[in-house]
C-alpha cells in the first residue's frame, strides 16, 4: 500500500532513521554493517580502476638513514641513484641548406600564389602536388584560393635548416610567410606546411 501523506512518509523515514538508536544490539550491528560497507567498498573499487590495493603506496617516500639527509646533499646508505637517461640518438642535427630544398621551395611558392584564372581548388592543388606532400594538400583543400597572396615580395630565404627538415621564409603582399618542407623517405623535399612569420 502506497504512502500517501506526508506524516505517514515522515513516519517511515523516522523509523528506519531510528532503527540503530533502538537498543544497543541495534547500534552494534548497523555499526558493523557500516564497517563492513566501508571496507568492501575500499578493496572493491581500487580493483575496478586498476589502481593497487588500498594498502599499498605507489609512490612511497624513499626511506632516510638514522643520520638524515639535507637538501642537496647524497644519502650516506650504499643505495645507488638512478642514472641519467642518454639524449636521444636521433635528434635533429642543424645542417647548411641544400639547394634543392630551396628551389621546392621557390617552386612552391610561385605556383601557391598563382591560382587558376576560375580559382578551382583541384587546379590549383594540382599546381601544388608535385611539391607537397600528401598530407598537407588534404589540408590544403579547405583554403579558398581567393585568400592566398597575390604577389611576391621578397625572395625565399633560408631561416633554419637540418638535415631532414627545413625552413624557409617569402615575402607576400600579405606578409611574410615561413615554408616547411621535410624529406620524405623517397628522399625528395616537400613543402609540408606553411605559416605566417611573426
Amino acid at each position: 500500500m502506497p504512502i500517501r501523506t506526508n506524516r505517514g512518509r515522515a513516519a517511515v523515514y523516522r523509523r528506519l532513521w531510528g532503527w540503530p538508536l533502538r537498543s544497543p544490539r541495534h547500534l552494534g550491528a548497523s555499526i558493523i554493517i557500516f564497517v563492513v560497507v566501508v571496507v568492501a567498498l575500499g578493496v572493491i573499487v581500487p580493483k575496478l580502476l586498476d589502481r593497487g590495493p588500498a594498502g599499498q603506496n605507489a609512490a612511497a617516500p624513499p626511506t632516510t638513514s638514522a643520520q638524515g639527509t639535507q637538501v642537496g646533499q647524497l644519502p650516506s646508505s650504499g643505495a645507488s641513484l638512478p642514472t641519467k637517461l642518454p639524449p636521444p640518438s636521433i635528434s635533429a642535427s642543424a645542417a647548411p641548406p641544400q639547394a634543392d630544398a630551396q628551389l621546392i621551395a621557390e617552386l612552391w611558392a610561385e605556383n601557391w600564389i598563382k591560382p587558376p584564372p576560375d580559382n578551382d581548388v583541384n587546379k590549383w592543388l594540382a599546381q601544388l602536388r608535385p611539391y607537397t606532400t600528401e598530407e598537407f594538400l588534404a589540408q590544403m583543400a579547405t583554403i579558398d584560393p581567393k585568400n592566398v597572396p597575390t604577389r611576391i615580395t621578397q625572395r625565399v630565404t633560408a631561416k633554419k635548416s637540418f638535415v631532414s627538415s627545413a625552413d624557409f621564409e617569402v615575402g607576400t603582399d600579405s606578409g611574410k610567410v615561413v615554408i616547411t618542407l621535410v624529406k620524405t623517405p623517397a628522399k625528395e623535399w616537400r613543402v609540408n606546411s606553411y605559416t605566417k612569420a611573426d
